[in-house]
């Protein structure tokens, strides 16, 4: 995990930003689009802590999707270090009405990075692009 975070274990410190991340959505509203819901899991050691596995995590992970869903924010897909699959399922599966892109680009040549295969992630887990393609993908029904 990053330094400075949290002391526990790396299961205890994704439990607890989830948490916050549930709570951070219901206190604040000045904000669209909730990038980053995977943060922590984004320093998981597979050497120290095994593969990353999001059931492990289902019940908080539900629980932060289910917040962002009803506070009517959209779910952002990272092309650097892209959701995991299945949680991209449950956001369509919790109600998450729409998804949108971020490459996390501090140069010019990485905008757009791997955009393909973010884009495929979310076809395949129920989100279509808008008919502007500045506008955010909604979710197929």
């Amino acid at each position: 995990m990053r330094a400075g975070a949290r002391a526990g274990t790396a299961a205890d410190i994704v439990r607890s930003y989830l948490r916050d991340v549930a709570a951070m959505v219901a206190a604040d509203d000045a904000f669209e689009v909730l990038a980053h819901i995977d943060d922590p899991i984004r320093s998981w050691d597979e050497a120290a802590d095994g593969p990353f596995d999001p059931a492990e995590f289902e019940v908080e992970l539900h629980q932060a999707l289910e917040a962002v869903a009803e506070a009517g924010k959209v779910l952002e897909i990272n092309t650097v270090l892209p959701l995991h699959p299945t949680v991209v399922r449950w956001w369509h599966d919790v109600g998450g009405g729409a998804v949108s892109f971020g490459s996390d680009a501090h140069e010019p040549v990485s905008l757009a990075r791997r955009f393909r295969d973010a884009r495929h992630l979310a076809e395949a887990c129920g989100f279509r692009p808008a008919r502007d393609p500045h506008d955010l993908w909604p979710r197929i029904d």
